[in-house]
Order: C-alpha cells, then sequence, then structure tokens
C-alpha cells in the first residue's frame, strides 16, 4: 500500500475551506498513487479555536462526513482526519476513517487530552481501536496518545501493522516528531504515519514535522516546517524483518510487568 501523510495550516473555523483543501490534497495523494491519505488533528474546524469547537462539532454522520464521504469516492482514495465530533451534549476529539467506497471505516475518539484547555473543550475516549484496509491492519491515536508508550504497545500486540496520528504538535515540542515517534515505530516494529499541522494559529505554532516512520525506526518521509504531502510504500514484510532483527515481542516478560515492585530495600536488609 502506497500511504499519503498530508501536512497542512490550520483551518482556523473555516470549515468549507478545509473541506476544498481535502479534495485537492486527496486527488494528489490518488495521483501519486496512494491508496489512504491521512491529516491533522481537528483538521476540518482548526485546532486552538476555543469555544467555537461547541459551534462547529458535528455528528460522525454529519454534513461534514458526508461531504467527506463524496471525496474519497470521487478520489478514490481512503481518507483519515481530525475534526471535533457531537455526540448529544458531549463533544470528542476524534478522528474519522473513511474508505474509498465513502463508507465509514472507523471513528476513534482521543483517549489522552493535553492541558486544561483540552479537558475542558473534550471529554476523553475510552477505547483504543483497530480497522483494516486493504488488508493493512490500522491503530489509531491522536497527537498526545502517541507519547504514552503503552498504547502504541497495545495496539501493536492487538495486531496493528501501521499507527496512524493525526496530530497538531505545538513548539516548542519538536523532540516528540523527532525522536519520540521513530521510537515508538522502533520499540514496536510497526509503521507510524504522523500528519501534523505547521504554521500558526490564534497564538500557537504548530511544528510540522509530519513523518512516515518505518519499522526499524527510520524515516521513510518527512516533512519541514511549511504544507507539504509525503508519500511512502508500506511493506508488510519489513515488520517480519524487524521483529526478527530486535525480537523485542518474544523477549517480553508481562508477568513481570503486571507484579507488584518491590519497595526499597537496602543489601544490608536493614
Amino acid at each position: 500500500m502506497k500511504l499519503a501523510v498530508c501536512q497542512e495550516k490550520s483551518a482556523a473555523g473555516d470549515v468549507t475551506g478545509a473541506l476544498e483543501l481535502l479534495r485537492r490534497r486527496a486527488l494528489a495523494a490518488a495521483e501519486a498513487g496512494a491508496s489512504l491519505a491521512i491529516f491533522p488533528e481537528m483538521f476540518l474546524t482548526g485546532y486552538n479555536i476555543g469555544d467555537a469547537v461547541f459551534k462547529l462539532a458535528e455528528p460522525v454522520d454529519g454534513p461534514s462526513a458526508g461531504k467527506a464521504a463524496d471525496i474519497a469516492r470521487t478520489a478514490g482514495v481512503a481518507l483519515l482526519y481530525g475534526y471535533p465530533e457531537r455526540d448529544g451534549d458531549t463533544v470528542y476529539n476524534s478522528a474519522l476513517l473513511v474508505g474509498r467506497d465513502g463508507a465509514p471505516l472507523a471513528n476513534y475518539r482521543k483517549t489522552h487530552l493535553y492541558g486544561s484547555e483540552e479537558k475542558r473543550l473534550f471529554a476523553p475516549g475510552d477505547s483504543l481501536m483497530l480497522a483494516e484496509l486493504d488488508g493493512l491492519k490500522i491503530g489509531f491515536l491522536i497527537c498526545y496518545d502517541v507519547e504514552f508508550p503503552e498504547a502504541v504497545r497495545a495496539l501493536a500486540l492487538a495486531g496493528a501493522e501501521l499507527i496512524a496520528v493525526p496530530t497538531a504538535l505545538i513548539r516548542p515540542f519538536d523532540i516528540v516528531a523527532r525522536t519520540l515517534v521513530p521510537a515508538r515505530a522502533f520499540e514496536n516494529q510497526v509503521y507510524v504515519a504522523y500528519a501534523g499541522m505547521c504554521g500558526s494559529e490564534a497564538g500557537l505554532g504548530y511544528c510540522g514535522l509530519s513523518c512516515i516512520v518505518g519499522p526499524d525506526g527510520q524515516d521513510l518521509a518527512r516533512a519541514g516546517t511549511g504544507p507539504d504531502l509525503l508519500l511512502a510504500d508500506i511493506d508488510l514484510s519489513a515488520i517480519s524483518r524487524s521483529r526478527k532483527e530486535n525480537p523485542y515481542f518474544i523477549d517480553r516478560n508481562p508477568e513481570l510487568y503486571a507484579a507488584p515492585v518491590k519497595p526499597l530495600s537496602s543489601l544490608s536488609g536493614k
């Protein structure tokens, strides 16, 4: 499978403009041979929009989802994009996967909310999830989620071959994109696609630095600080090779990790 990662500037509340950009990038990704195009966290509305999120949030089957489905069908490419999801009176920071036929395949709600503002605006999701696209098992995380190694490991142990991460990484946390994301790929022998925002929005500066990282922890494609379209091939045999070279899953000791840690003691026994 060929994968596209779309690094973009924030929509800053312009949903119509975001959908037009989604259309153009989807067509470009399809023309390049991609089967899946991944967009940033909160792509449809912008990330740093404060209380406007309550007005712009839509149900998983809302009008914007319908337009995104039309785009996927027209372009012939699957799409994963971030948006604010309304479920009754509750709003989630979510990402929706739409198949190339426009059918919704998965809707993931961010489980680890970052900072007081996210906690004020959103409710956390309560589960991790996998979906399958063209035989590829995809696990989903959003931004801050990937900074918790347990989340990535849980998805990898459940069979994920690609971890897709829409993000809006803010400055000065470049280390997450440059160091932590490749480490997550390496320690779990999975592909990680990290699709971020760039530029600035309402006082927040975004890092950019979107990337597609292989199961050996090496970059297959990496963006700078401006808008970009990254492309890389997903080769499942690379996962098998990485797991033979670094047998972390075989050498794990789950019983040890679940056991209580012994209290502090000294060699003398005092």
